[in-house]
């Protein structure tokens, strides 16, 4: 039988979440024989994982695909993630795709790269060192239930659950994704533990992780999962992703202030608007006062704080009266960055058939107000730090570090410092300038 292996590169769009299952699929072909490049130079078969939060994620993935039959007509493609999930026939139109997973299961996309790869002509994939070949597909995934690295990375996903219950108008991803469901308490910790191994910090994400635990027999918690990590998987940091402010609770930033620095004093709380005839029409469950409190109290107690958001201008029926209240609440808020975006209306989804639509030149110009708001809050908040201690986690090559509140800055004192570890530095500079100069081991 020919033991030629499968050469696979990977493409991601979109979220920690998505990169989590790209990583899921990488592991899964590669148990099964396959060999991931970097490169789609030389790729048997390209796996490009897509995004649906916007129409220009949707456009990007297709931009891409187009792109790789151009420069690589050999390659065959296979197309998985949310895009997938609601256009499925759409992808499997365009030239040069040979598989579409209208999911992130990585058992159907290696059923599908193999498949396509049958189709060209070429081997059977090989598990090296057992009889098990890509042709014998078994059900469940060979590659393991966990994941056990994010291969080229120095922090590591750690996926809590998946989908979501709520149901906000201009959403595609929960129609994408289905409804919330949550990992077992159990699992995570076996799969933190392994991730650990490589990883001196974890990221907690998921598609709303402030749901995590309802479904469960009996319910957990976000914050009662984060005190059980912390209780077992010792030497290692952990971050959460994106989490609304009103499932921020007493425990979750009881657990930042007090854990010495494990869990990273950083919270990206989606704000969407401002103004609560807006937030109305998104069908958000929060007020722009419930916000505000909960971001005052949270900044309160944490005097190093990275705090990010995201907004939608533009959305229907938005004034610049609505516009000005999300402006003030911005200003008024210590945000360090924000993810603002013009209004894009999705299909299948409530707020595609809202009247009152926002030109997109003014939705256009409002969006660039806010991020100008938001780089000058940025600047100014590094600048506070200067002077400070910070424990980063070292990225890329080693020139860069990312700190506890979320700041990345170059990092001075050694050329390659181990990125297995987090590393103790002191803030040099101001604003834009501002860098860390290695003082010891975090």
């Amino acid at each position: 039988m020919p033991t030629e292996r499968m050469k696979v590169h990977y493409h991601t769009f979109g979220c920690k979440a998505n990169q989590y299952d790209t990583e899921r699929m990488r592991q899964e072909l590669e148990a099964r024989g396959a060999a991931t490049l970097e490169s789609a130079v030389d790729a048997d078969v390209c796996v490009v994982n897509t995004c649906t939060v916007t129409n220009q994620a949707d456009a990007d993935a297709r931009r891409y695909i187009r792109r790789l039959r151009r420069n690589h007509p050999n390659a065959r493609v296979v197309v998985a993630g949310c895009s997938a999930a609601l256009k499925a026939s759409a992808y499997e139109a365009m030239p040069g795709v040979a598989g579409v997973v209208a999911g992130q299961d990585p058992v159907e996309v290696a059923r599908a790269a193999v498949a396509c790869r049958q189709e060209e002509g070429g081997p059977a994939l090989v598990q090296l060192g057992t009889t098990r070949t890509l042709d014998r597909m078994d059900v469940e995934p060979i590659g393991g239930g966990i994941l056990t690295r994010r291969a080229g990375a120095t922090r590591g996903w750690l996926k809590i659950q998946d989908g979501c219950d709520r149901k906000c108008s201009f959403c595609a991803t929960r129609l994408a994704r289905g409804e919330s469901r949550s990992r077992p308490p159990a699992e995570l910790v076996r799969e933190a533990r392994v991730l650990a191994d490589h990883h001196p910090e974890l990221v907690l994400t998921g598609i709303h992780i402030g749901h995590y635990g309802l479904d469960l027999t009996p319910p957990w918690s976000l914050s009662k999962l984060l005190g059980h990590l912390l209780d077992e998987v010792p030497d290692v940091r952990f971050r959460l992703g994106s989490v609304e402010a009103t499932e921020v609770d007493d425990l979750l930033i009881d657990l930042m202030v007090s854990s010495g620095g494990r869990v990273a004093p950083h919270l990206h709380m989606p704000l969407q608007s401002g103004a609560d005839p807006v937030l109305r029409r998104m069908r958000r469950w929060h007020t722009r006062e419930q916000y505000r409190t909960r971001g005052l109290e949270i900044a309160a107690r944490l005097p190093v704080l990275g705090l990010g958001a995201d907004i939608i201008t533009g959305f229907p029926g938005e004034t610049p009266e609505d516009h000005e209240q999300t402006r003030s609440l911005v200003e008024e808020l210590p945000y360090t960055y924000l993810h603002v975006f013009p209004f894009s209306p999705r299909e299948g989804t409530v707020a595609a058939d809202l009247d009152r639509p926002v030109p997109q030149r003014v939705a256009g110009e409002r969006s660039r107000a806010l991020r100008q708001l938001a780089q000058d809050k940025g600047r100014a908040y590094r600048t506070s730090r200067s002077g400070q201690e910070a424990i980063v986690a070292i990225e890329g090559s080693g020139g860069t570090g990312l700190t506890e509140d979320y700041v990345r800055i170059p990092v001075l004192g050694e050329d390659s410092p181990p990125s297995n570890r987090l590393h103790r530095v002191v803030l040099v500079g101001q604003g834009d300038e501002l860098s860390g100069a290695l003082i010891g081991a975090g």
